[in-house]
Formats: structure tokens, sequence, C-alpha cells
């Protein structure tokens, strides 16, 4: 195409949502302290009823925007003005234009790494690992039983097979100015959903490693108890994402670091 293209182009790669078909990705959920969820969220965003936390290794083996790759990411159950959503804290991708997407487009905090999964039987593993550390490992048994039977309203919301569920991802959209000194623009609070169409929903129980990384500091979001996982295989549609709030430069400085190793 060329480093210049047409308006004709630009409107031929239009698309209404990305669409992620025959995902396959285990999720684990867990219960951890009030306080580390406190301090991790950044203004304006506020705890929700119960300091949860969720986390996730997926393949995509085809997408309409023309990219397979692997992903985990790591979630802080959090409300914004009463809406109770999924604040991401963590988003490594193995494809450098997802990553370029996520991050330009709705502020997923993404870096590089390498991130694998697999299913033998009942038993699913996953991991991921940047700059030779292995920070993230979950295993998990498909049982159909969970941790916590007590759990099972958190992940039904989600993951009821045959329906179009809707989970609302919180991300903070900002640049470094290239003075090199604040932002380029106040940081912008993105509010995005994301549609799962579960074709198999399996529930399970797990084991969570987070080992301490200093570049990929998992490992803060303390295990206090697990709660359950599920393997989906799922069509995933995200929507258009929208910008609901600008927050104070100052106050959001100690939390622009997600994205970067220094």
């Amino acid at each position: 195409m060329g480093f210049v293209r047409t308006l004709e182009q630009i409107a031929a790669g239009y698309r209404e949502t990305a669409d992620f078909y025959d995902a396959q990705m285990l999720f684990v959920f867990w219960e951890t302290r009030p306080d580390i969820v406190q301090r991790l969220l950044p203004p304006p965003l506020e705890p929700a009823e119960r300091p949860l936390a969720m986390a996730f290794v997926a393949n995509y083996p085809r997408t309409n925007f023309g990219v397979a790759y692997l992903e985990s990411a790591l979630f802080l159950r959090a409300r914004f003005q009463g809406e109770e959503g999924h604040y991401c804290l963590s988003m490594p991708v193995t494809n450098d234009i997802a990553m370029a997407g996520g991050r330009e487009i709705y502020g997923y905090p993404k870096k590089i790494a390498e991130i694998g999964l697999t299913r033998e039987g009942p038993a699913a593993h996953g991991w991921t690992e940047r700059r030779g550390q292995r920070f993230f490992e979950v295993r998990a048994r498909m049982s159909g039983e969970l941790d916590d039977p007590a759990a099972l309203g958190d992940l039904g919301a989600v993951f009821a097979p045959g329906m179009g569920n809707v989970v609302v991802a919180f991300n903070f959209k900002h640049f470094p100015a290239p003075e090199g000194l604040g932002f380029d623009y106040s940081p912008r609070l993105v509010r995005e959903e994301v549609e799962f169409r579960p074709r198999s929903v399996e529930l399970g129980q797990a084991e969570i490693v987070l080992r301490t990384a200093a570049l990929d500091p998992w490992s803060e979001v303390e295990v206090v108890r697990v709660l359950g996982c599920a393997y989906i295989v799922s069509d995933n549609f995200m929507r258009k994402g929208k910008v609901v709030a600008e927050t104070d430069p100052m106050a959001f400085a100690p939390y622009a670091f997600l994205k970067w190793d220094f």
C-alpha cells in the first residue's frame, strides 16, 4: 500500500468492531486485599464492592484485522460513577500490531511477551513471561466445580453459553509529552465494551502462581482466596471505546508506568 494511503483505502480498512473468532481463553478469578485495590486504582476509579481480581491467557487464532496472536491480562474490579467494570493493570501480547492497536486506540497497557496456553483433557495450563522471567502461571482442572461454589455468580454474568455477554473495561489513555516532562494532554479514562459469545464454557479449580518480577509486578495483586476458573471457546467483539473522564496529570503521574519498563 505504500507509506501514504488514499481515502478509499482508509475507508476499506474500517471495522465497526474488532472481532476475534474461535478464541480459546483460560480465565482465573481470585479475591485480593482491599488495601491493594485502593492503592492500585487511579482516580477517578473507585474500588468495587468486593476486592476481586481476574486474569486470563488467550489464544486468538483468527481476527477480522488480520492478526493471530496470544494475549494475557490482569484486571482489578473497579467502579466509575456507580458502574462496575474491570481496570486493566497489564496486558502482554505476542504481536507488535496487537500491542500498538490496543495501546494507541484504547489505552490498554500492552507489552510484548512470551505466552503459552495448552489444553490436555481436563487439564489447562497458561503462562506469561518477559525478559526471561515467568511471572504468571495458572494450572487448572476443568472439573465443573469452582474453588468457591459461591463465586458462580461472579462468573455466570460473563460466561453464560450461547448468550451475548458484555464486559466493561476501563483504561487510561495517555502519552508522554515530547518536551520530556508531563503528558501531551490530561490523561483520559476510556470506557470500552467487549462482547463475549461463548460456544462452550467449562468451570474448574485453579492454582495461581504470581512470581516476583520488577518489570511485571503481577505479584502485587496478592491471592487471598482463589474463586475458580473458566475455560471458554468464544467469538469476541471489541466495541468502540469512549472517553468518559479526564484526570489531573499530577494525581495520575504515579500510575502512568504500566506500559513501560522504566
